[in-house]
Order: structure tokens, then C-alpha cells, then sequence
């Protein structure tokens, strides 16, 4: 069997990108189809979806990869004709083929675009990283990649549908040879008939087609189901004289976060609370080391943490249902080297523990302005109990505020 094409017939690189090609795209839907309905409420069943998940990336990094090289050795080789003589049918076969090769590009691109945008991941099972160059970690961009894989997976299964369909209409009703020329035969292949060229117009269709794709979730506002991360919610209300932490000016926070950062998986993932409420009373001239104290309520519901939020919100880690608030309060107090200390208490479903936060303070008139870290760990609150192997979460969490606020 030669290796190279002949204007008759196909050669065994070209059968071979043929059948690896479609091995792999009839391995990916069912491992993506499986990965998104898995469920994940137990420690096995997540691990499973984990598994789902990095084999389904993995397997479309590799279609991507024999998806260059199959365009590429095709656009060196001569196309064998079609052994049918209807126009249309050699019309819808070439569109078809053509659609086949933007899909196999086009869909790893977005599933790949889709992962190095999203913080907590199943990771690609390879050496070589995670990211891409010139993508950020953005919510909206994954979501927006996440649509247009999905629209592309459409349309890759019904081209692969109507594709199939041809080769048995080839096979059983023709019988002209067409499928047997594909597969690794030393029968000599049947002569195809000269035939006119059909030009660009099949690769013109292939390309409408998949712009309509791209471009269809936009138009029907499915874009919309993961909207940006809104500033951060405050409370910027004075607090009544029983909620007074201590004597001395009340502070009202104006905006602020409240990050964290996790290892998952051996990556970094961030996140932020960004519903919170703060009482702070602080006064840098009150005698003692004490200056005031900080009393904030944390709304564990809105929580963002990239594409793991969902997740974090169970029963197995912040378990926000039976738990809709975290508490931290504290004394504020002034080390001899006039640095500043939260030495708080935090409570997280129910356990609490002490959590000192060193922070610095800018005082500009009236404006306030702190900025601190910490590191807890999570076993502490028991949050992710069934998560013992590091390797999966880590121990450490790391706690970041920025907060402004007015006297």
C-alpha cells in the first residue's frame, strides 16, 4: 500500500490520520457528556468527574495536535475524486469534509481557551502547563469559550452523523467502492470519474456553518448565564450604639474584598467573598495597645472561586445551606514596633478558632485604607474533611483583605 495519495486513491498516512481522527472524536463526546452530568457529592464520585474531566481535555489536546498534522499532510496531497457523478451529493460530500477539518480545529481550540481561562480545574494530563498565551483568568471569557464548545460539539456530531450516512449510502445502496478506498486494503481501489472542480464554494459552506455556530449563543443571549463578578457589597450603614465595638471613631467601609487563594490540584486558585458587612471602631491615639475593634460578617453564599464555587458551597467544605454566614471580630491592637494587629476569632460552620490578621493602615483625612494577609488552615473548620491528600487541596488557605473606609 503506497504511503501518499494518488488522484485515485488514499494512502496509509492519510487512511491512518482518517480512523486516529475518528477514534478520538468518538471517544471525546461520550467523556465530555459523562464529565458534565457526573454528580459530585461524594469524595469517589468527584474524583471520578476529576478523572472525566482531564481525559476529555487530554484527548482534545491530542485531536487538536493530529488535526494540524492531517490538514497539513492533506493540503500536500492530491484529493482522490468522487466515485459518484451527482453534482449535489459531491457537493454535500466536499462541504462536509471541509466542515469535518474546521470543526476538529475549531473545537479543541475553544475547549482549550475554555480551561486556561477557568481557575479550578481538572488539569490537562501532560507536562507542559495549564495556560495559554494571552488568555487571563476570566469567568466571562471561559463561559463565552464553554458556549461556543458546545455549539461546535453540535455541529461536529451532525457533520460526523451525515458523514456516516454518505459512506453506508456508498456502501450498501451505491456499492461503488467508496468506504473500502479508506480503509488498508491491497485491492486495487475502483477508477473515480473526471469530475468538475467545485471550487471554494464547499469551503465557503463549511465556514458559514461555523460561524453560525460561533456567533449563535451570543445572539441568543446564552452569554448571559455567568455574568462578570460585581463590585463588592458593603454595608456602608453607621452602626447603632449596640453595635459599637468600643469607644472612638466608627469607620463605615465603603468598598473592599475579601480574597482567598487555594492550591487545587497543584494550582493556585482565587477567589473572593464579595458580600460582606464590617463594624469598625479605631482610634490610633487611645491609650494601651488596644485602637479599636473590627467586627465583619462574611456571606459564604456569594462566594466566587472560579469553576469550583458550586462545589465549595457543599456540605463537604463551607456547607453554605445549613451555614450562610462566616463571623471574624477582634481587638485591634498595636505592636511596640507600631504595627497593626486584627487578633480576631473566626467562625466557620460552627467552629471557631483564633486567626490573628497583621494588616497596614493608610489615614488620609477622612479615608482609610488596609490591606492584610493571613494563613489558616482549613482542617481547622473543617472544610473539605474528605479531602486528606494535599495533592488533591491543600491545607493552607490563604486569607487577603483590601478594604476603604470613611470616618
Amino acid at each position: 500500500m503506497p504511503l501518499a495519495n494518488t488522484s485515485s486513491s488514499y494512502g496509509t498516512i492519510a487512511k491512518s490520520f482518517h480512523w486516529i481522527t475518528a477514534l478520538l472524536v468518538l471517544a471525546l463526546w461520550p467523556l465530555g457528556w459523562f464529565a458534565n452530568s457526573w454528580p459530585y457529592d461524594t469524595q469517589e464520585a468527584f474524583d471520578t468527574k476529576w478523572l472525566l474531566f482531564s481525559l476529555h481535555k487530554t484527548l482534545g489536546v491530542a485531536l487538536f495536535f493530529v488535526a494540524l498534522a492531517r490538514i497539513g499532510w492533506t493540503l500536500s496531497q492530491p484529493h482522490p475524486h468522487h466515485l459518484g457523478e451527482n453534482r449535489v451529493e459531491s457537493l454535500a460530500a466536499s462541504t462536509i469534509h471541509w466542515l469535518l477539518y474546521g470543526s476538529i480545529i475549531a473545537l479543541p481550540i475553544t475547549g482549550w481557551i475554555e480551561h486556561a481561562a477557568s481557575e479550578g480545574y481538572a488539569p490537562i494530563l501532560w507536562p507542559f502547563g495549564q495556560d495559554l498565551p494571552f488568555i487571563p483568568k476570566d469567568v466571562p471569557l471561559a463561559v463565552a469559550f464553554a458556549h461556543m464548545h458546545v455549539a461546535l460539539t453540535w455541529v461536529i456530531l451532525g457533520a460526523v452523523g451525515f458523514h456516516i450516512a454518505g459512506a453506508l449510502k456508498h456502501t450498501v445502496i451505491d456499492r461503488d467502492g467508496t468506504l473500502a478506498r479508506m480503509w488498508f486494503s491491497r485491492k486495487a481501489p475502483p477508477t473515480p470519474p473526471e469530475g468538475k472542480s467545485h471550487g471554494a464554494l464547499p469551503a465557503l459552506l463549511a465556514t458559514a456553518v461555523l460561524a453560525v455556530a460561533l456567533v449563535f449563543p451570543f445572539v441568543t443571549g446564552e452569554e448571559q448565564s455567568q455574568a462578570p463578578v460585581a463590585a463588592a457589597e458593603v454595608s456602608t450603614e453607621a452602626p447603632t450604639a449596640a453595635e459599637t465595638p468600643a469607644e472612638g471613631p466608627i469607620w463605615a467601609v465603603q468598598s473592599g474584598t475579601i480574597g482567598l487563594s487555594i492550591i487545587q490540584m497543584g494550582s493556585a486558585v482565587s477567589g473572593s467573598f464579595p458580600d460582606f458587612t464590617a463594624t469598625i471602631a479605631y482610634d490610633p491615639e487611645a491609650p494601651g495597645p488596644q485602637k479599636g475593634t473590627a467586627d465583619v460578617t462574611i456571606d459564604i453564599a456569594t462566594l466566587t472561586l472560579g469553576s469550583v464555587a458550586a462545589q465549595a458551597q457543599g456540605p463537604d467544605y463551607f456547607d453554605s445551606a445549613q451555614h450562610p454566614t462566616a463571623t471574624y471580630s477582634g481587638p485591634i491592637v498595636e505592636g511596640e514596633d507600631g504595627s497593626l494587629t486584627v487578633d480576631g476569632t473566626l467562625t466557620i460552620k460552627g467552629h471557631a478558632a483564633s486567626v490573628p490578621l497583621p494588616f497596614t493602615l493608610t489615614i488620609e483625612g477622612d479615608t482609610a485604607t488596609a490591606s492584610g494577609s493571613t494563613t489558616l488552615d482549613r482542617r481547622t473548620f473543617h472544610v473539605g474533611d474528605n479531602k486528606t491528600d494535599e495533592g488533591s487541596l491543600a491545607f493552607p488557605v490563604e486569607i487577603s483583605i483590601e478594604i476603604t473606609a470613611t470616618r
